[in-house]
């Protein structure tokens, strides 16, 4: 049996859910419950609190989790990356009191208040900067004006939080974060546990592309190949008007509406468009 650890609550527990839903797997229907058994698919998901995933799975008790980048590294665990989800996305930044610090390296000597430590103390050690780490448990924003520290370093997604406590950020993001699948080198070859990767990034292709199909004639049929090429090769069937040809082709759902209109002005016709809501590429 695979067991797995998802976000109990939070930015990342809906959408870790989800991305299970749309890879097969059953997930809970009570916010409630703490653990539940997919037989079918041999799998069984405990729900836990991001900052917990990385330990279990680091220690092995779990085989794989969700949970953000910065957690994961900020565990200081055995853990490592398997896939990166595409959710989630935040970024780790200094923020300080207005015209006070203007780079990390201003902080040399002086204290950084984190919920982060194990990050923070990472990007001190490479940026060869001599600083005090201050971890704190939960919000940073008031550390500054109860004299605890000289800046703080947070995780942020818009930085609406910390401008709202009077401050600034500084600088260029300290670290890039998103949710990651996680697990143990130790458990990498297992069969469930390579289905279970295979079926997360196939889902994330159904997400990144859609369908494209339409009709075209055979004059044009190479440029409008080049403009849909897809994953290894668009499939090209003749229709029963002479000269023209049905087209069905993936492409990034990002890009679509160029590609039609492109499409139209080369003289395709019957453009159309289809989710994908499932696949094995």
């Amino acid at each position: 049996m695979l067991r797995i650890a998802v976000p109990n609550k939070g930015s990342l527990a809906e959408a870790a859910a989800t991305i299970f839903r749309e890879a097969g797997y059953r997930q809970r229907t009570d916010s409630k419950e703490l653990a539940i058994l997919d037989p079918e698919n041999g799998v069984e998901f405990f729900y836990l609190r991001p900052r917990d995933i990385a330990i279990y799975v680091g220690e092995g008790t779990l085989d794989l989790g969700v949970t953000g980048k910065d957690l994961l590294i900020d565990s200081g665990t055995a853990a490592t990356e398997v896939l990166p989800l595409g959710f989630g996305a935040s970024t780790f930044r200094l923020a300080a009191m207005p015209g006070t610090v203007q780079s990390l390296e201003d902080l040399a000597g002086k204290r950084i208040a984190t919920a982060y430590p194990g990050v923070m103390a990472g990007i001190l050690e490479r940026s060869g900067v001599d600083a005090t780490v201050v971890g704190l448990d939960g919000a940073v924003e008031t550390a500054i004006r109860l004299g605890v520290a000289d800046a703080v370093a947070d995780v942020v997604q818009t930085g609406t939080t910390l401008r709202t406590a009077g401050l600034e950020i500084v600088g260029e993001p300290l670290l890039e974060s998103e949710a990651l699948l996680i697990g143990h080198a130790d458990r990498a070859e297992k069969p469930q546990v390579v289905q279970l990767t295979r079926r997360l990034q196939n889902v994330l292709v159904a997400r990144r592309y859609v369908m494209l199909d339409y009709d075209v004639k055979a004059d044009v049929l190479e440029a409008a190949c080049a403009l849909t090429p897809g994953l290894q090769s668009p499939t090209v069937s003749p229709l029963h008007r002479d000269e023209w040809y049905a087209v069905r082709s993936m492409v990034p759902s990002a890009e679509t509406n160029a590609i039609m209109d492109k499409l139209w002005d080369l003289g395709a016709r019957a453009i159309l468009v289809t989710d994908i809501v499932a696949c094995r590429i």
